[in-house]
């Protein structure tokens, strides 16, 4: 259970979190957390809780049957053995919590290195790597052995105050013996007593150290639950209606650190069923303005505010309002799954044949059935089995299968090649008929027949207007699309 809280509240994390984060420390920290929890429930109810009752037991027969020297020695040794054990325990739990956290570093190493294999090898660094991990493991290696080393003086330390009580007793039943106070049985049963005692006593120890390790390793799994939600619903939040939207942003101010502002007073409306396009350097703000509208940043207080509907985004739920969106980012990334789940997580509900319906309109299809396995092939790893273009097709098949009332093209074709644009293009216009759809584009050419074009610029918005009304300006679109016009041509003549 504790899991997947954990599992939900890493998804409900806000974007900065995860753009931040080491996902090989990440998944180490979860698997220790778990893994220490159901020792700790195990150490505390199946083994705590019975050693302590046999401890009371064998102390009150020897109080109750023999003198009370037998019952002192047997407490005063309980005494020291727990207090050593317990100072002993917190000491090497400074060393543990070392040993844990460079775990953590070479498997954040390992995993980052894995996941960025074709970059290891276009720069053939494999020795690198391999050297970096090394000096990661050999700092956790010494951890472990300083680990290893207190934990033999702590052994040595519990042997020690067990094997002296242990003489004080016997030391006591002989002299008991001697002056006819006792039996040589009942050397035999103190005797039999203290090492019935000694076994929970040790393992009661090894107990301790156990928990104290669990706890170790549960902490950084909960210093993950205490990770502050940068986005999350207000108390009050309601749900998007359903039906087309008009979205606005108003004044927005927005910043991703406090020391470097990247939007200045932006301020659009897109009508329901309204296409509106943004252009602009890379850099100018674009991207951040699909971001705002996900809800994956929220825009400060006094810093304007994004509405849909006249309902600012801050007060609806994160569900509705992500669900009333599509987006076909830039980078498109894919779980390592078949093309059909891949295509169907846009609608997890939606049959096969919508799966293909959509396929098609991406003009997908006709290279899927080109496959030996269909639409069952495999992907790999954040899709690297495919293309840029067919990634960037799925991505563009899953939204069209959402068919959400807002669509974000974020340059959408942008990885595909001139043929292919031209006939998703025509497919994208379609589509986004009837849709409020915001496009972020790169290539002028697809978003010419847009209802409003936006030319930012170092996050401001510098001029607005039809494809027509821009280039009779003269201004920066104008200079963009001559430069266009001047690569494409360029491209084109060694074709001729």
């Amino acid at each position: 259970r504790i899991s997947l809280q954990v599992f939900r509240h890493l998804h409900a994390l806000s974007l900065r979190f995860h753009l931040e984060r080491q996902t090989g420390g990440l998944t180490r920290d979860i698997e220790r957390g778990t893994r220490a929890i159901g020792s700790l429930i195990s150490y505390t109810l199946y083994s705590i809780l019975p050693t302590l009752v046999e401890i009371g037991l064998v102390l009150g027969i020897l109080a109750v049957q023999y003198e009370a020297s037998f019952a002192l020695i047997t407490f005063v040794t309980l005494a020291l053995y727990i207090t050593f054990t317990v100072t002993v325990t917190n000491w090497r739990t400074t060393i543990r919590r070392e040993a844990n956290e460079l775990d953590s570093a070479a498997n954040t190493r390992a995993i980052d290195s894995l996941l960025n294999y074709e970059t290891v090898k276009y720069f053939n660094n494999e020795e690198f790597e391999a050297r970096r991990y090394d000096e990661q493991l050999a700092h956790w290696q010494r951890a472990q052995e300083r680990s290893q080393v207190s934990l033999s003086w702590l052994n040595m330390g519990q042997a020690a105050i067990i094997a002296t009580g242990v003489a004080l007793m016997m030391w006591r039943a002989t002299v008991g013996v001697a002056e006819g106070r006792m039996t040589l049985g009942d050397i035999v049963l103190v005797n039999a007593f203290m090492i019935q005692l000694y076994i929970p006593l040790n393992f009661l120890g090894v107990l301790y150290r156990e928990i104290r390790q669990s706890l170790t390793d549960i902490e950084r799994m909960f210093a993950l639950m205490d990770t502050h939600r940068e986005v999350a619903d207000v108390p009050d939040a309601v749900s998007l209606p359903a039906g087309p939207c008009e979205v606005r942003f108003q004044q927005v101010n927005f910043g991703y650190e406090p020391a470097r502002q990247i939007l200045f007073d932006v301020d659009f409306t897109i009508p329901a069923g309204g296409r509106v396009a943004v252009v602009g350097h890379s850099g100018s703000g674009k991207s951040t303005l699909a971001r705002l509208l996900y809800r994956f940043y929220d825009v400060n207080e006094g810093g304007g505010r994004i509405t849909i509907n006249g309902h600012d985004i801050r007060r609806l739920t994160q569900d509705s309002l992500r669900g009333a969106i599509g987006i076909v980012p830039q980078d498109t990334v894919l779980f390592n799954d078949s093309i059909h789940y891949n295509i169907q997580y846009g609608r997890v509900s939606a049959s096969a044949a919508e799966v293909e319906t959509a396929s098609r309109a991406a003009q997908l299809h006709d290279f899927v059935q080109k496959l030996p396995d269909g639409y069952a092939t495999k992907v790999g790893e954040r899709g690297l089995k495919l293309s840029g273009g067919e990634k960037q097709r799925v991505a563009i098949a899953r939204a069209l299968l959402k068919n959400p009332p807002i669509l974000i093209f974020d340059e959408a074709t942008s990885a595909l090649d001139s043929r292919t644009e031209q006939a998703i293009q025509g497919q994208l216009e379609q589509i986004a008929r009837g849709h409020t759809t915001l496009v972020i584009a790169h290539r002028l050419s697809t978003i010419m027949d847009a209802d409003q074009i936006l030319v930012m610029e170092g996050g401001r918005i510098i001029e607005r207007g039809s494809h027509a009304e821009l280039l009779a300006l003269d201004g920066a679109y104008a200079q963009m699309w001559a430069l266009q016009a001047q690569e494409e041509s360029a491209e084109a003549a060694p074709e001729n």
